[in-house]
Parts: C-alpha cells; structure tokens; sequence
C-alpha cells in the first residue's frame, strides 16, 4: 500500500458504538486512513440516552495526542466531545506542541451535547472551546444548536446560515462548515462552507429515516480523512457530504431508539 495516510479522533467513547471515536475510526477506515486515537472520556449510553460518564485526566489525553504525533505521524486531526475546560486548555497545548492547526489541518467538532440533549461540558467548557480551539481550526463544523450555543443565533433557515457562518469565521476559523441537518421543514439538506470571502452550498437530499446517529460525527471525520489525504478544504467538505449522505441513507435500526448511521455502503455490496 505504500505511505498510508494517517489521522487523529481526540474524542470521546461511545458505548453503544454509534458515535463518538467508533464512528470516527469506522469512516477512516473505510475512507482508507490510519486511525490515531486519543480518549478524552467514556460514556455510559446507548440508545436511551448517556447513563453516565467518566472523564480522562487532562494530562493524559495530551500525552495520547503527543506520543501519536511523534512516532507516528498525524494527516490531519479532529475533535468531538472534550468534556471540560481543562481537557479543552490541554488538547489546545498539546495540538500546539504537535503543530496541529498550523502544519496540520485540524478540524473542530464542537460537540456539546449529545444526542439525546445531554449536556457534555458547562459553560467554562463551551469558551475554552470558543477562545481556544476555535482560533486554530483549519475547519469548525457545527450544527444548528452548536451554532446557537457559540455565537448565540438562532437558525431556522438557508439565509440565517450565511450570518451564522459570517458570525462564526469572526471566531477565528478558516473555514466554517454550517451543518444544516436540523432545519427540518427544508425539503433539501444544504449545508455551507464559508471562508471569509466566498459561501459554497454543498447540496443533499434529506433522507427520511429516524437513524441517524453519528452522522455529524461521520461527516466531520471523513472531512478529516479527506484533509490526510491531500484534498483541499472546499474538496474534502464535498467528500464529507457525499460520504455522510451515503451513510443516512443506509442507516439501520438497532436499540430502542434512534439507530446508526452506517459506513457498510462503502465495504458490501447490497445484498450482502
């Protein structure tokens, strides 16, 4: 295979598998990139919901991040539940000390809540995650509750999310992906990408399925894998949406709720 590309999930454990760093190291897997982990936390949850939590110490999710850097070498890097202002101040260090977001394309999954309305950090969080990571990511890709809780607006249509997307970029990412997945009364799923000067619509159909757990995890993560392997921003947002739109659209049912997307499409055939 030759150099094999390589990328790095800074997140948190799903127990039930559907989001969280399993989603991330399935859509790199089959987005051929190696998957690099460091654990911020474990959850307890399933389908029903988070039961409990535990959080890793802040020093050694960073030493996770730095001993992967210099051994093994990061393509790109993303982030997805951080747990608190302490680990948020340490991943940022440790990112820095491994020139993720400089050198290294670093995208922002600015996780704060599951699913289910959990919260996953406090309000100390949700500013280290504004002042501290936002201001080094390559690309911030938040949905439309993410995007209330950072810039306080309120999105309930395609206009609102280029002032959100303006909003955001004064934060201090190059590249802003608005997510667009909860506007549910549009027929379509428009998500935008802006970078300053120019919005680009990454168009999809919305996929009338109730299983959709993981998909912004999936996304932000074949994105990522896109970034290790070369592509430019604007390319790998695309790849990232036809990557997750693929994976809605052969989402399952497993649990009593809400199901997982699904990275099968890109391993079997159908029938199989």
């Amino acid at each position: 295979m030759g150099d094999v590309p390589s990328a790095l999930t800074i997140a948190g454990s799903d127990s039930g598998g559907a989001a969280g760093l399993q989603a991330d190291l399935r859509t790199f897997l089959t987005c051929g990139v190696h998957g690099l982990v460091a654990v911020t936390a474990v959850t307890v949850q399933n389908t029903l919901g988070v039961h409990d939590r535990s959080d890793l110490p802040p020093h050694i999710v960073a030493g996770q991040i730095e001993a992967v850097a210099a051994d093994m070498g990061v393509g790109a890097a993303k982030t997805g539940m951080l747990a608190s202002a302490e680990i948020i101040t340490a991943v940022a260090r440790a990112c820095d000390r491994a020139r993720i977001g400089t050198e290294i394309p670093f995208v922002v999954d600015p996780v704060a809540a599951s699913m289910h309305g959990h919260p996953l950090f406090d309000e100390a969080g949700m500013a280290a995650l504004r002042d501290l990571l936002l201001p080094r990511a390559t690309v911030v890709t938040p949905n439309l509750d993410e995007v209330r809780l950072l810039t306080g607006l309120t999105v309930t249509g395609r206009e609102q999310m280029h002032e959100a997307a303006v909003a955001l970029h004064a934060l201090g990412p190059r590249y802003v992906l608005v997510k667009s997945g909860h506007l549910r009364e549009d027929p379509e799923c428009v998500d935008l990408l802006y970078d300053g000067s120019t919005f680009l619509e990454l168009p999809g159909a919305r996929i009338d399925t109730p299983h959709t757990h993981g998909a912004g995890d999936s996304m932000a993560s074949a994105l990522t894998a896109g970034l290790a392997r070369g592509m430019s921003v604007p390319d790998a947002a695309r790849f990232g949406k036809w990557f997750v739109s693929n994976a809605v659209a052969h989402s399952y049912p497993m649990g009593a709720k809400v199901g997982p997307v699904s990275a099968f499409w890109r391993l079997a055939p159908e029938d199989r």
